[in-house]
């Protein structure tokens, strides 16, 4: 099969990583792979040289999108796919309207969230809905969300979980001691981290409040935030104005993850909303305790192996947190073991990529 895959850009984030994966896992099965991005610089690539990698340079203003477009249509007119599946707002918008266009046998849009972006992208969703063939979504939850604000049809969007490589997100106890060594941690020093944009979705002063309330702790953690974005000189400054800015590593982007949560007692998701929330499962494949909001997905991936709070509530992720940073060892290590357990029978790498393929073959409504 030949198989077409388009994301608005390849930065840091789980979608972007999900499509690198699942281009790797394409190649792997014997399938043809041209992966395209719309515009940025591939901070994340695939790892196989057999997938080909494009990129369409868009520049945001309309003639800008419309150079793009042609050159989207000449690489669609030359690989001649099977299949097209977009992923995230902007690819799969203008997918579609290229297939009034061009021809394309098979669409496929996947959008990552229950929210993307308002009001404006939702109606762009439901006037362009009958151009694509099917729809995905990373959870049970994304996609009602998507039918309660009017994006599509009930029926036209099934649920694919996210998956992970739960070899790559594996625990490793000579990686935990050379990573909290590199961030001159003693062992008995507790570790909270947190993965994720520096962005409004990700509500980091929600979990910058509720480090204040555990500064009264026999050992007070430190937190470690992996991840760039516009809101990050303003986190900084509530950092120190709190209080906890000597506890608080922002570490920007990093490309060793598995690593850094191997290195962590306890991660943390404080997010306003989600669609799936990928890190969580990441950090439950290294048998890592996990303390999340409960919004998006969240909960059909943690079920019972972790700590749900509600969003936006800094006292109850407080407590949360020090639950879980009090629990005992033998506790822990059950908790973990059963997390790992979990993600690896419902959100591994194989069986997203297993499903993605029936969808392509059409097989959506056996999902």
């Amino acid at each position: 099969m030949k198989i077409l895959l388009t994301i608005t850009s390849l930065g840091v984030g789980g979608a972007e990583r999900l499509v690198t994966n699942l281009a790797d896992r394409y190649v792997a099965a014997g399938h043809e792979v041209l992966l395209i991005r719309f515009h940025g610089e591939a901070e994340l690539r695939p790892s196989d040289s057999r997938v080909r990698l494009e990129s369409l340079g868009m520049r945001r203003s309309p003639m800008g999108v419309l150079v793009a477009l042609a050159r989207f249509r000449q690489l669609v007119r030359s690989f001649r796919p099977d299949v097209v599946n977009s992923h995230l707002v902007h690819a799969n918008i203008l997918s579609r309207v290229l297939r009034l266009a061009t021809p394309m046998p098979q669409l496929v849009s996947s959008a990552h969230n229950t929210n993307e972006g308002g009001r404006g992208r939702m109606l762009a969703y439901r006037l362009t809905d009958r151009l694509a063939d099917i729809s995905t979504n990373v959870s049970a939850e994304a996609v009602a969300a998507f039918e309660q604000q009017g994006a599509l049809r009930r029926g036209r969007m099934v649920a694919i979980y996210n998956g992970i490589d739960i070899e790559r997100f594996r625990f490793d106890p000579a990686t935990r001691a050379r990573v909290r060594a590199e961030l001159t941690l003693d062992e008995d020093v507790p570790l909270l981290l947190a993965v994720g944009r520096l962005c409004e979705q990700k509500d980091y002063p929600n979990l910058l409040h509720a480090l204040v309330r555990l500064a009264a702790a026999t050992k007070p953690p430190r937190l470690a935030v992996v991840g760039e974005g516009p809101l990050r000189d303003s986190l900084e400054t509530l950092a120190v104005s709190l209080g906890v800015a000597d506890r608080v590593d922002f570490l920007g982007v990093r490309h060793d993850v598995p690593a850094l949560i191997a290195a962590c007692d306890v991660f943390v998701l404080s997010s306003a909303w989600e669609g799936f929330g990928l890190v969580v499962a990441e950090a439950m494949a290294c048998e890592r305790v996990a303390v999340a909001t409960d919004c998006g997905g969240v909960r059909e991936v943690m079920a019972d192996d972790g700590f749900l709070v509600p969003p936006n509530d800094s006292a109850a992720l407080a407590s949360a947190l020090d639950r879980a940073l009090g629990l005992p060892k033998v506790e822990r290590e059950r908790m973990g073991r059963s997390g790992r357990d979990r993600v690896v029978a419902h959100f591994s790498l194989h069986a997203t990529a297993d499903r993605y393929l029936a969808v392509y073959r059409g097989d959506s409504l056996a999902l």
